[in-house]
């Protein structure tokens, strides 16, 4: 059975770390996909989207705060509005929360300290999807007869 999101405009799926560089998203649905080395499932594209935004700053920053210290939680949750206006069909308000707990101690407080500039350095150059968003490139599209 399918259910529709909590509101008309709202897309979401969240994002669970089940190992290093490995990640497996749940859909409002209840499907999951296995993130990290390649998979696809039963998400749209807009989900999809937030997945691989959500996936490639993870994946990005992990191996940055892992090599302190392994986190006992890293989940990603992520959101935005589906608008529709003069500008056609789009996201608005994309949000990601990260949610990380680190072990006590001297290689955890360096992995928390470090977290927050390894995010910055994944969204602002790093992490493919999140530039490629915020270039707002064009995908040319061609048709072949088959």
């Amino acid at each position: 059975m399918t259910t529709s999101p909590a509101s008309d405009t709202e897309r979401s799926v969240e994002l669970t770390r089940t190992g290093p560089s490995r990640y497996r998203a749940t859909n409002v649905r209840g499907t999951t996909l296995d993130i990290g080395d390649g998979s696809d499932a039963d998400f749209t594209p807009v989900e999809l989207l937030l997945v691989a935004l959500a996936g490639c700053t993870a994946i990005t920053v992990d191996p940055f705060v892992s090599r302190r210290a392994e986190p006992e939680t890293f989940d990603v949750h992520t959101r935005a509005d589906k608008v529709r206006d003069d500008q056609g069909s789009h996201l608005v308000d994309i949000r990601m929360v990260f949610d990380v707990l680190f072990p006590d101690g001297e290689g955890g407080e360096q992995a928390r300290a470090l977290l927050p500039d390894a995010i910055r350095k994944a969204e602002e150059r790093l992490c493919t999807v999140s530039r490629t968003l915020a270039l707002g490139a064009h995908a040319d599209v061609e048709i072949t007869d088959v």
